[in-house]
């Protein structure tokens, strides 16, 4: 029995910060990594960030960078994404993804390879 359950999404003035929460049950056993994407209407769903669990290997796409930093708490199965310095194009329903351990299909960080997803939350950024 696995879940991915999002939160901490919501209205946000342009350069304010927010932090979404991913909580996975079962992270350790079950999860071989964890990202965050994200879908603007009209646009393709692109993937923002990724945690490796066995190493703590991170992964950014270029334009959040320097803006966004994902984290994990093992302890409570929970994935962070600590969102500063936001700008009018980071609005969108974010999501978390999970890619299981045992998982053979081709793991692409940003793209491809996850199993599990959230139901997502909203992140607006307006003033």
């Amino acid at each position: 029995q696995v879940q991915l359950a999002e939160s901490g999404g919501g209205l946000v003035q342009p350069g304010g910060s927010l932090r979404l929460s991913c909580a996975v049950s079962g992270f350790e056993l079950d999860y071989y990594a964890i990202a965050w994407f994200r879908q603007a209407p009209g646009k393709e769903r692109e993937g923002v960030s990724c945690i490796r669990t066995t190493d703590g290997d991170i992964y950014y796409r270029e334009s959040v960078e320097g803006r966004f930093t994902i984290s994990r708490d093992n302890l409570q199965n929970t994935v962070y994404l600590q969102m500063n310095s936001l700008k009018l194009e980071d609005t969108a329903v974010y999501y978390c993804a999970a890619r299981r351990r045992g998982n053979r299909m081709y793991w692409d960080p940003l793209r491809s390879g996850y199993d599990a997803w959230g139901q997502g939350t909203q992140v607006i950024v307006s003033s």
